[in-house]
């Protein structure tokens, strides 16, 4: 997590957003690919940094729920529609539809968002406020017998 917070750091910097990373201790590990798990936090970075104007706040955190470990990324951008949310998830969705690929990416990054979470037994859903921001939630489920250790 930290590596995916590490590499978009300058580009937080540059557009004057906050960038908070929040790890709880003592984590247990989890039996997840590491790359596609920074795959899914880029996406989640990504589209926190293209919808929140300059001086607001991206954090992201991590920590134990019941029997799951759970990663949010909750920005204070722009928000998502209440009507449009249900939707985000699916390929090729576009919350503006006026928006294309040379400037507003290719409706890919969530749905890949959750291909990679679900492979992984895990889920993924959304919140969000027009005008107060999104908040993307992701729970894996803590392995049976996971010893409790920092991840």
């Amino acid at each position: 997590m930290s590596y995916a917070a590490e590499a978009f750091q300058p580009l937080f910097n540059e557009r004057q957003l906050n960038l908070e990373v929040q790890i709880e201790p003592d984590l247990p590990d989890l039996m997840i690919d590491r790359e596609r798990i920074e795959q899914v936090l880029s996406n989640l970075l990504s589209n926190a940094l293209h919808h929140t104007p300059a001086g607001g706040r991206v954090v992201i955190h991590a920590g134990k729920v019941q029997d799951a470990v759970q990663i949010s990324v909750q920005d204070s951008g722009e928000g998502i529609p209440s009507d449009k949310l249900t939707y985000i998830f699916e390929r090729l969705y576009r919350v503006d539809e006026s928006r294309t690929g040379d400037n507003g990416g290719s409706g890919l990054g969530l749905a890949i968002v959750k291909s990679i979470v679900e492979a992984h037994g895990g889920s993924v859903t959304a919140q969000s406020e027009v005008g107060k921001g999104t908040n993307i939630t992701i729970q894996f489920p803590k392995p049976l017998n996971s010893p409790e250790k920092a991840a």
